[in-house]
């Protein structure tokens, strides 16, 4: 799917705000409800918006702790490690990346400890990952 001035405009919006109602997106994007509901409702069946989350400041979090993983996995075991990996109950999401890890995870737990569980007793555990890279978040800046 081409990205239409609309559509950009609209997905500007959600992602400023994804609580945002029809009627603000549709006053903040210049155009009507209706255009709102069908390029929504269009762009979510065509899997441009997989969903929609909150954004979360991690050192308001009381009692969680976040952090993304950089995962290294063998390339003959890609597939079954990268299932593995989304089957985990702390990893909030998973994205593929081009940088110095073949993936990135968005990993939640408790604590500190938690979450070093997490990365060594189920992550480092799963066949084919050869490495976990963890960057605590601290503070949300922006």
């Amino acid at each position: 799917m081409g990205t239409s001035s609309t559509e950009r405009r609209i997905l500007s919006v959600l992602e400023e705000d994804a609580q945002a109602s029809y009627a603000d997106i549709a006053e903040r994007a210049g155009v009507s409800k209706p255009t709102v509901r069908k390029y929504i409702q269009r762009m979510e069946s065509e899997g441009v918006i997989v969903g929609y989350s909150a954004d979360v400041d991690p050192k308001k979090l009381s009692g969680q702790s976040i952090a993304f993983v950089g995962i290294d996995v063998e390339s003959e075991r890609y597939v079954e490690a990268t299932r593995a990996i989304k089957e985990l109950d702390s990893v909030e999401a998973l994205y593929t990346s081009s940088g110095d890890h073949m993936l990135m995870a968005e990993v939640r737990a408790a604590d500190g400890d938690a979450l070093g569980d997490v990365i060594s007793e189920d992550i480092l555990a799963i066949d084919g990952v050869t490495a976990a890279h963890p960057s605590f978040l601290q503070e949300r800046l922006k």
